[in-house]
């Protein structure tokens, strides 16, 4: 298994089918859109990949934040049902992590669903911990995915 940094466009869109274990209903002219929203600010993906076929894909932000400094932001980190426990997430985590340390982030962030305790304990066994709250406020509900 390789993992490769996916910065493009044209790179990202053949791995929707991956984005689908999460977002179903997500249709490539949608993700097409909103990866031309997000690739301008800070937006990029790596994939880990066996052979010439990605088993698991994650987003990443760059940023940077007063109360914290420079960050990277992993943005919906996906292991194919049929690649669990390959170890294709431990790929992800440690190739962004070396890239954040190479890049001077202070920090490394995600969300994950508060019903998801699988990715909890991964995280948690990671060196991620809880700093608090992400609170949201739905302004549109048909906009979500």
């Amino acid at each position: 298994m390789i993992v490769r940094e996916l910065k493009t466009l044209e790179e990202m869109l053949p791995h929707l089918n991956i984005l689908r274990e999460l977002y179903p209903e997500l249709e490539l002219e949608n993700y097409r859109s909103m990866l031309e929203n997000m690739i301008p600010n800070n937006y990029a993906q790596v994939g880990v990949f066996n052979d010439d076929e990605c088993i698991a894909i994650s987003g990443y932000w760059l940023g940077t934040k007063l109360w914290c400094g420079p960050y990277l932001e992993l943005d919906n980190v996906i292991v194919c049902q049929s690649a669990r426990g390959t170890g294709a997430g431990k790929l992800i985590q440690n190739y962004l992590e070396e890239k954040a340390i190479a890049l001077n982030c202070h920090i490394m962030v995600l969300d994950a669903y508060t019903n998801n305790f699988k990715a909890h304990r991964f995280y948690y066994n990671q060196g991620y911990s809880p700093k608090g709250f992400h609170f949201i406020k739905i302004l549109n509900e048909d906009g979500l995915t």
